[in-house]
């Protein structure tokens, strides 16, 4: 259950990041409410993970989750362009999430 809980707060991280850059400053409302649930919910989920999985690991795959959800959701919103050295990268990430999740 930790691993799903810490993969969904990994999630929120790219929501909370795509709202913080939608909030222009924190100018809008609507999007700095949206950042600031995620944010919570998204570091919540991180430390309720830590309670079973060790602190580097969680934090490690969280970030990464992120990474890629971010970089995955600016590509569907057209904001980035996927380029061939960009896609293997990601891959390599996903491959090491993946093989922390292997060896925990």
């Amino acid at each position: 259950m930790a691993w799903i809980v810490l993969l969904l707060s990994g999630l929120l991280e790219a929501v909370w990041a795509a709202a913080m850059q939608a909030s222009k400053g924190f100018r809008r409302w609507r999007p700095t409410v949206l950042f600031a649930v995620a944010m919570l919910a998204s570091m919540g989920g991180l430390a309720w993970a830590m309670l079973e999985l060790p602190t580097g690991t969680a934090y490690a795959v969280w970030v990464g989750v992120g990474a890629v959800a971010t970089v995955v959701l600016q590509l569907a919103r057209g904001r980035e362009r996927l380029s061939i050295v960009r896609s293997l990268l990601l891959v390599l990430l996903i491959g090491c999430l993946v093989g922390l999740k292997l060896v925990s």
